[in-house]
């Protein structure tokens, strides 16, 4: 199982913000933290539209980009600071400039985001490393998914597929657990998701859906300014997703044997139950179901589970309500 935190463009363009985000999310139990490399001039023009008009600040989506940018330098003290925290540096590049630049801070693997699918421009570079590749599939359809899948198969690098709805935030109707399974079968690849319904329980069904690698945005208040906050969880819920990630985990790795109950032998025999009488009755009566009751603990009758074989059988000697009905009480002392 392998926790990805997306910081995206929750830093707001500062860097003391982003690296309290690396500080903020160490001890959460997450596995790396993922970034976006944005270059504006690589992968951006004037002409681009904004997907929701969040903000006050730029005026067009490229001025935005500029905004989001980094130095090398500086991203190479963020992925420094990443790994002291022990957490692994990770980033979506968006150009083959950025691709460029993450080569020379020594990237691991590269993870796409929905919106770069197709471009095979970059996925050729990025192929061209070596590296892991994580996919995501939000955009694409199970034609355009295969296309990729293809491209960077015959180059061999690992690839890692993602369900992934591109909704901010995601409704619970829109999460397509059902794909999980749908591109195991299809693609017989490790499967991730990721994830953007802002809280905690999609990727936790993902889990024991199958699911091993998880991705989710971050931010340190839902009320903060940005694009995806909605979609986002808060340090706290972070936390506390990792936790449930992993408890189910173990809950996968520890399947239960229903055919064998023989570890709770001890306690059945406090819950189960014994048969006894719920009233005086006399030597001679006929027993009716009316006059049995069970009662705990298991062993000191019959077996509660046993009462059809007594009902119509006379009892043998006197018993008192609420007495345990025993073998020797019945004629015959059969049961």
């Amino acid at each position: 199982m392998y926790i990805i935190v997306e910081i995206g463009q929750a830093h707001e363009g500062s860097l003391g913000i982003a690296h309290s985000y690396i500080d903020a999310l160490a001890g959460t139990g997450v596995d790396a933290i993922k970034w976006q490399m944005h270059i504006a001039d690589a992968e951006s023009s004037e002409e681009e539209p904004f997907r929701v008009k969040f903000s006050y600040e730029d005026d067009r989506r490229i001025d935005y980009w500029r905004r989001m940018e980094f130095t090398l330098e500086q991203w190479r003290g963020i992925k420094q600071h990443c790994e002291e925290k022990g957490m692994e540096f990770i980033c979506s590049p968006f150009s083959n400039a950025a691709v460029e630049a993450l080569e020379q801070l020594g990237v691991s693997k590269y993870k796409i985001g929905s919106g770069e699918v197709n471009n095979f421009l970059m996925l050729e570079k990025i192929c061209k490393t070596g590296k892991a590749v994580l996919l995501s599939s939000g955009m694409s359809s199970y034609e355009e998914l295969q296309e990729a899948v293809n491209f960077v198969q015959s180059h061999g690098n690992e690839l890692i597929l993602f369900q992934c709805t591109t909704a901010y935030p995601t409704e619970a109707k829109d999460w397509g657990l059902n794909v999980i399974s749908e591109l195991r079968e299809k693609f017989k690849l490790s499967i991730g998701f990721s994830d953007h319904s802002g809280g905690i329980t999609a990727c936790t069904a993902a889990a024991a859906l199958g699911a091993s690698y998880f991705e989710i945005h971050v931010v340190f208040d839902k009320r903060m300014f940005g694009p995806d906050t909605k979609a986002s969880l808060t340090i706290d819920e972070t936390k506390d997703l990792c936790r449930s990630l992993h408890e189910v985990e173990t809950a996968l790795n520890h399947p239960i044997e229903k055919s064998d109950n023989s570890r709770f032998t001890e306690v059945k025999g406090i819950f189960e139950k014994s048969l006894a009488v719920n009233r005086n009755m006399k030597a001679g009566e006929i027993i009716s179901i009316e006059d049995l009751e069970g009662k705990k603990p298991k062993g000191f009758g019959l077996d509660a589970s046993k009462f059809r074989s007594i009902i119509g059988e006379k009892l043998n000697k006197d018993l008192k309500a609420w007495s345990f009905l025993k073998e020797e009480d019945i004629s015959n002392g059969q049961a």
